[in-house]
């Protein structure tokens, strides 16, 4: 399992969260993106990834906090729909937002350009939309 800084824009998640786009860049880096996780095909244990996923989410803004210097509100992923259906996500309560173009963060041309995946967000607070379009 990974975790990084969020992509600068995604459209579900912009709409979903409700911030403006001068608060977006303002605020992004209250937001972590899981960029990789991976349970070998062998490893057969019921609920595993979700169990998992509930167990990083309990602990990750601290972690983040003792690393970075500050916490986390927001979790997000992308899920390769040609690939996979994100049932571990579904399955630890993650929300599924929507889909993204298709066109990468460098777009020229307005097409898509790779596969489209599915994005999914875990609020870590209840509070998340106040402290991510918080303007202070």
């Amino acid at each position: 399992m990974a975790f990084s800084s969020a992509p600068r824009h995604i459209k579900s998640r912009d709409q979903f969260i409700g911030w403006s786009p001068d608060v977006r860049m303002k605020n992004l880096s209250l937001m972590a993106y899981n960029t990789r996780f991976l349970i070998l095909p062998w490893v057969l244990v019921k609920s595993l990834a979700s169990h998992i996923l509930s167990q990083m989410a309990r602990r990750i803004s601290r972690d983040w906090q003792n690393q970075y210097r500050h916490p986390i509100y927001y979790l997000e992923t992308f899920v390769d729909k040609s690939l996979f259906k994100g049932t571990c996500y579904k399955a630890a309560n993650w929300i599924y937002l929507g889909d993204t173009t298709g066109r990468g963060k460098n777009d020229q041309t307005g097409k898509p350009n790779r596969s489209i995946k599915a994005v999914w967000g875990y609020p870590l607070n209840k509070r998340f939309r106040e402290y991510l379009c918080h303007v202070g």
